[in-house]
């Protein structure tokens, strides 16, 4: 998946930080045409909110807690928390706007000091923490969190082979999973800030 803006501080003319409607565009390394949005996309998982009734602050850490499996002995599991704006004379598609996202590369789900392999097809438990963030989410607005396997070139790619990183010579597509049922209860930590009196 490519990077569309995010926490990216230096990169240009490879990438650009900031907010930027979640689309493909020719600007944005990776982007090919027709240019869809990334919501539309089969290696993204998108979960969102139906229309919010009142405003509602999100301030502080961002978390995840994933069940996952995969085919491949490694893998990475990206989280993106996005504002969605209704459709508006600006913008009549509505305007998806990311805040920040997250990265773990699954064979240090334990530790980073002592990475594991996955065996392929287990189901393991994940922690993906995203970079703080403040937004106020407006009414009508919904609040979207994406999940995906990649966020090149922003995060460097895995090959999920399995191989020692900066030394792989083979790459592998991952058949990737994530667990939504009651032993496996997978989830997104806001930290929702109360509305003041």
């Amino acid at each position: 998946m490519p990077t569309i803006g995010g926490t990216v501080t230096s990169g240009k003319p490879v990438m650009v930080g900031g907010a930027f409607d979640q689309r493909e565009a020719p600007q944005f390394f990776g982007s090919q045409a027709p240019y869809r949005a990334l919501a539309e996309r089969e290696d993204v998982l998108v979960f969102q909110t139906a229309p919010l009734v009142e405003d509602m602050e999100i301030t502080g850490a961002i978390s995840a807690q994933l069940w996952i499996s995969s085919d491949c002995p490694d893998t990475d599991f990206t989280i993106k928390l996005i504002d969605v704006y209704p459709p508006n004379d600006d913008y009549p598609q509505g305007y998806a706007m990311n805040l920040t996202d997250g990265i773990l590369r699954v064979r240090y789900r334990d530790s980073w000091e002592k990475p594991a392999l996955m065996t392929p097809g287990r189901v393991y438990a994940i922690r993906i923490e995203a970079f703080p963030t403040s937004n106020l989410f407006a009414r009508r607005h919904r609040v979207r969190i994406d999940v995906s396997s990649s966020n090149f070139p922003h995060f460097d790619f895995n090959p999920n082979s399995g191989e020692d990183e900066g030394r792989a010579e083979k790459l592998r597509a991952a058949t990737n999973r994530v667990y939504l049922d009651r032993e496996h209860p997978s989830h997104v930590r806001l930290p929702l800030i109360p509305k003041r009196a």
